[in-house]
């Protein structure tokens, strides 16, 4: 079983033992791709997915990784984005970045903000109600996002009746523009 994917105009790969790189004009894509039975080797213009033997979970790997790849091509040319929206009912919340920490304030009237954060590879923008998550990898900005869904988890109240926090409402859209 094998998997030929070709590399897009204007997006270089690189491929050094199990480490690939896809560099493209939003960003770059790191992976390691290590199994014992499946194999990633590139020749001109083209990465090759094959597996050295029939089993099911190996052709389950080769389909994933060419997927990974596939994305990675996305994410370096167009580029992912996460929107989110930012719900209160019973105390106005603030949400700010700071650098590389999103900052939660006066969320359930707590007097300390709750913060996160999340690498350099996302971008953070927050305009009115909404958040939004931007980046080049689809894992590190899907779980930049999360992070931020995570960090306004209500604890120790109803959660039917305070529905408050900050929800993702639409996943890994490609960037337009």
């Amino acid at each position: 079983m094998e998997r030929i994917i070709e590399v897009p105009q204007g997006v270089k790969v690189k491929l050094e033992g199990f480490n690939y790189e896809a560099q493209g004009p939003k960003g770059k894509v790191n992976k390691i791709f290590k199994n014992e039975y499946v194999a990633v080797e590139m020749k001109e213009k083209k990465i090759r997915i094959y597996t050295k033997r029939e089993k099911k979970t190996d052709i389950a790997v080769v389909g994933t990784w060419a997927s990974i790849i596939n994305s990675s091509f996305t994410g370096v040319t167009k580029g992912f984005i996460y929107t989110m929206k930012i719900v209160y009912a019973h105390f106005p919340v603030k949400v700010t970045v700071k650098g590389n920490e999103v900052h939660l304030d006066n969320f359930l009237g707590e007097k300390s903000p709750r913060k996160v954060t999340l690498g350099p590879e996302t971008k953070v923008t927050v305009k009115g109600d909404l958040v939004t998550v931007e980046g080049s990898d689809l894992e590190i900005t899907g779980n930049a996002a999360a992070k931020i869904e995570k960090m306004s988890k209500i604890k120790g109240f109803d959660p039917r009746v305070f529905q408050d926090g900050i929800y993702i409402v639409r996943k890994g859209d490609v960037v337009e523009g």
